[in-house]
């Protein structure tokens, strides 16, 4: 199964937090890091005056199930001292799974694709630099989405 996978990161040094995430993402067992973005950097979207996100994108292979893919990033997340303490507020790291291949996942704990992938600069522009042609389930493509949502200040910091 391929997973596209969101990365991001707001406190503790976020890129050092981003660059170690895609390293130990590669280290999931029965999964395969088999692409990434560049590194970009956002404006925090949330409550609050929160410092700017550092994000990235990954193309994952894995045999995982999907609920067991979310275990394994979570438990990254826990790795990486992240705490829930606000919704969208600042954190150490996120991991959201994007896509899934082709799949629509609609579960209490797991929504696929992300349920505000279409609204975020700082997850199409990552996508498009690993999948160029990539299509949502529903055959909407990351151009369209890009066309119709604001750069916003996003900045591409490395390739």
């Amino acid at each position: 199964m391929l997973a596209y996978i969101g990365i991001g990161s707001n406190l503790d040094d976020p890129y050092a937090q981003v660059t170690r995430a895609l390293t130990e993402l590669a280290k999931i067992p029965t999964t395969s890091l088999l692409k990434r973005s560049a590194i970009y950097r956002s404006r925090a979207v949330g409550p609050g005056d929160q410092p700017d996100y550092i994000n990235a994108a990954a193309l994952l292979e894995t045999n995982l199930t999907p609920l067991a893919l979310l275990d394994a990033l979570q438990t990254i997340e826990q790795l990486h001292n992240r705490v829930r303490i606000e919704h969208w507020g600042p954190r150490t790291l996120d991991l959201d799974i994007l896509l899934l291949d082709n799949q629509t996942i609609a579960s209490e704990r797991l929504k696929v694709p992300h349920p505000f992938l279409a609204q975020r600069s700082f997850v199409l522009y990552p996508l498009v630099d690993i999948e160029p042609e990539l299509k949502l389930p529903d055959g909407t493509s990351l151009h369209t989405l890009i066309a119709k949502c604001p750069r916003d200040g996003l900045e591409k910091l490395e390739h």
